[in-house]
């Protein structure tokens, strides 16, 4: 079906499948916002298909989420095939996730571990195509070689997937290592299938979605982290921050979502104005907020901040050392990845000063204890070092043995001394968590209520017997 883009509306702005973020409010937010086409975010088809509590909790929608398409990842065909039936009538297409690069993707067999299995892709996209009314699409990854990457395409064309999406990174680019994606990559592919191709990667504003289309001739635009940070992406502005997110609050109220969505949702639109020290208690109360309601508060604090600012009528230092921007921090800015070779040095200075670290801890443990550290006292100490342990630190010892003596100890003893004197003078220890005298006591009015219990036993037993007689 070669006019599946026009039956979609031509979209040209789309809004990418995300997990715990493309939820149904966030999808109206953003269709009123520019999105033109949405996805839903990535469904276990397995899950989908045998667990009716599943699809309730994960798939909502309305006619206002139309054009909509459906993503489910999936390893055998007729499990996919069962998920899609489902919500064939609720959508305008099926996608197939092949794209997942996470290590859970590579646990659970699906995604972009699948980009080498063609004739499992090939049974999956045609048994989709032969069974459903609607249009099948798949979004992928590519291979460092532009060559395979084009048969990989021209592989699931001929299968019978009628639009395709292309990120242009590999499946090793991801997190810090995501790099910048290959628009040269998917204009290979473009240019050797006949169905129409959407691109996705390094899209954070405006001018990156028009540079794209004209370097790579595709229909459309995927925004996924650009949208997130910055919801007036599509739309080419940057909004104050809590005008976006008082905006994206309001359609929760109207269709709920976990509260862990919306508290990502509203830290990635704040991200830039929490940067600054003065916000710390705006960011801990998103934090810590429980309800919608919580978070309507803290936004409504943000904008009786920043909103004087923002209009000119209070003074605010740009200069200041806080952070380094083009845009002021309460307007909705992408986020900007450092660099894989920065961060790759990056590591490697933490690991030298780690060593370096590590090193020190140990001579001043040599010089405490006054001669060497045994294999098993280094481990010890490695390991311990992990959670920012300093050996300069000085502890009281036990006033019974050379062991540290508990910090709340009220009898400056070691938990093993400790424990001791207890068991022998029948103590408590709420510092230790020794409840020797508390157990005793406890056990000896059990006992008591037992003897008195099988005592009424016995004369109730008595009675009876003379009753009888």
């Amino acid at each position: 079906m070669s006019n599946v883009w026009e039956s979609l509306g031509h979209p040209k702005f789309i809004l990418a499948p995300m997990v715990d973020a493309s939820e149904l409010a966030w999808r109206l937010f953003s269709k009123k916002h520019g999105a033109q086409l949405c996805y839903t975010p990535m469904f276990h088809s397995s899950n989908f298909a045998r667990d009716k509590v599943y699809r309730k909790e994960n798939f909502q929608t309305c006619s206002e989420d139309r054009p909509l398409i459906v993503q489910f990842c999936a390893n055998d065909a007729e499990t996919l095939l069962k998920a899609a039936r489902i919500v064939e009538p609720h959508c305008d297409a099926i996608d197939i996730n092949l794209g997942c690069p996470q290590s859970i993707a590579k646990r659970g067999h699906y995604g972009a571990f699948l980009q080498d299995e063609w004739d499992l892709l090939t049974k999956m996209v045609k048994t989709l195509r032969d069974n459903l009314r609607i249009p099948i699409t798949c979004k992928i990854r590519v291979f460092e070689n532009i060559d395979h990457t084009i048969k990989y395409a021209q592989m699931l064309e001929a299968a019978g997937c009628q639009m395709l999406t292309v990120h242009g990174r590999t499946r090793e680019q991801k997190g810090p290592l995501t790099g910048v994606a290959s628009w040269d990559h998917i204009k290979a592919v473009r240019e050797n299938v006949s169905i129409p191709v959407i691109a996705n990667g390094n899209i954070q504003c405006l001018q990156d979605i028009k540079r794209c289309l004209e370097h790579t001739g595709c229909v459309g635009v995927m925004s996924a982290e650009g949208n997130l940070y910055n919801p007036g992406v599509f739309e080419g502005l940057n909004p104050p921050v809590w005008e976006a997110a008082a905006e994206y609050l309001d359609f929760v109220l109207l269709h709920p979502c976990p509260t862990s969505y919306t508290r990502g949702h509203l830290f990635k639109i704040l991200q830039t104005l929490f940067s600054l020290p003065e916000t710390f208690d705006l960011r801990a109360g998103i934090a810590k907020g429980q309800s919608v309601e919580d978070f309507i508060k803290v936004i409504a604090k943000i904008k009786e901040q920043f909103a004087p600012i923002h209009a000119g009528k209070v003074p605010y230092n740009l200069e200041q050392p806080d952070y380094n921007l083009r845009l002021p921090p309460w307007l909705c800015q992408p986020h900007v990845r450092i660099s894989p070779e920065d961060h790759l040095k990056k590591m490697e200075e933490c690991r030298l000063r780690d060593t370096k670290n590590e090193k020190e801890n140990i001579n001043e443990c040599c010089k405490r204890e006054g001669s060497p550290l045994s294999k098993k006292k280094m481990k010890r100490l490695k390991r311990i070092g992990k959670i920012n342990f300093n050996p300069r630190r000085t502890f009281e010892k036990c006033s019974k043995c050379s062991n540290p003596a508990g910090t709340k100890c009220e009898q400056k003893l070691c938990k093993v001394c400790c424990r001791t004197k207890c068991y022998n003078e029948n103590l408590d220890c709420e510092g230790h968590r020794i409840l020797i005298k508390t157990k005793r006591e406890r056990s000896k009015k059990n006992d008591l209520t037992g003897k008195a219990t099988k005592g009424n036993g016995d004369l109730k037993h008595s009675v009876s017997s003379v009753s009888e007689e």
